[in-house]
């Protein structure tokens, strides 16, 4: 869930982003492209050649290779967060965009090439996290009478189905790779924590437990681990992840259990809002930054 950046600076000071990749073995990390305005949320493409990132309400395609950035062109969808999401055969994107009439943030879906983008959700705000394996339905936090849930709708629309129903933030919904669960992080237990449900809502269980404040489970593809951005506990509210705090990416095994610190980083909003697992699972895209 977030609200729409359109600055290149953050309190007059200028924002420089890296995009950067991690090994998950050996937490080596490389930068891959340095910016000059701020950048977020790489999503990396089931061919492994190209990572989608947001800048400036736009989409942009990086080829890991050249080390080039491409805009694509998503129509009238030119307000777009940090909250897209390729379908699982890269032929589409899902964005929330923040549409001209009223700014509420909507989900739309367009062709990863470019192109018209279609609405999904009529409601808003809802703010876009995960597409299932199957490809037929779209994940995604929404305020619905004052309260923030997690709700579900086909990728061709129709009527949404909600899944949570609690007084704090619930935020971040994600499929697993085998499409069973939805991951997904909560303030019900007081600090923003990771849980886990079954599709349909049932089973909902809390899957970390540290005194931190952690955002944005991301499943591997092979199924294996699960990774996710933690801010420390006195540094933000619970129900908040804001840019340019000192973070850490963690991965802990699916099943819940010990952690372990990937790295540690200048960054937070942005990050790794989005899944950014290379396609077989040995590597993370993130973005970090600097405040100069």
């Amino acid at each position: 869930m977030q609200t729409i950046q359109n600055a290149t600076q953050t309190n007059e000071r200028k924002v420089t982003s890296f995009l950067e990749s991690l090994d998950v073995k050996t937490g080596e990390r490389k930068v891959l492209a340095e910016f000059e305005q701020l950048i977020e949320a790489p999503n990396w493409t089931q061919d492994g050649k190209s990572l989608i990132y947001n800048s400036d309400g736009l989409l942009y395609s990086f080829d890991l290779v050249t080390g080039t950035s491409e805009a694509i062109d998503s129509g009238y969808a030119n307000r777009c967060n940090n909250d897209h999401v390729l379908s699982p055969d890269s032929n589409q994107i899902a964005v929330s965009h923040h549409s001209k009439e009223d700014g509420q943030s909507r989900i739309y879906i367009f062709p990863f090439e470019g192109g018209h983008p279609t609405l999904i959700t009529a409601l808003a705000p809802s703010y876009l996290h995960g597409w299932s394996p199957d490809g037929q339905t779209l994940s995604y936090c929404a305020e619905r009478k004052g309260q923030y849930d997690i709700y579900t709708i086909p990728t061709a629309g129709g009527v949404e189905s909600q899944l949570t129903d609690t007084a704090g933030l619930d935020d971040g919904p994600e499929y697993s790779p085998d499409g069973r669960h939805i991951w997904f992080n909560s303030t019900r237990s007081g600090l923003m924590q990771l849980w886990r449900m079954n599709v349909d809502g049932t089973e909902q269980t809390q899957m970390s437990f540290d005194e931190s404040n952690s955002w944005f489970p991301h499943v591997s593809p092979d199924g294996e681990a699960v990774a996710y951005l933690t801010y420390r506990k006195d540094d933000v509210a619970p129900n908040d992840h804001p840019a340019n705090k000192n973070v850490e990416i963690r991965i802990m095994p699916i099943h819940g259990g010990e952690y372990r610190t990937l790295a540690e980083l200048f960054g937070g909003q942005g990050t790794i809002n989005v899944n950014s697992w290379s396609p077989d699972s040995t590597r993370l895209a993130f973005v970090s930054y600097r405040l100069d």
